[in-house]
């Protein structure tokens, strides 16, 4: 369980190309996470 001021884990994901992007890429620099739920979503 992650609580608010945690530092996230990594983890690897497409972004909207197709190309796998890791949360360590971004180290260093401010990242903004934004989960929804897929429910509302047509994936």
């Amino acid at each position: 369980m992650v609580s608010e001021g945690d530092k996230a884990p990594d983890f690897t994901l497409p972004d909207d190309q197709g190309r796998s992007v890791s949360l360590k890429d971004f180290r260093g620099t401010k990242v903004v996470l934004w989960f929804y739920v897929r429910d509302f979503t047509p994936g």
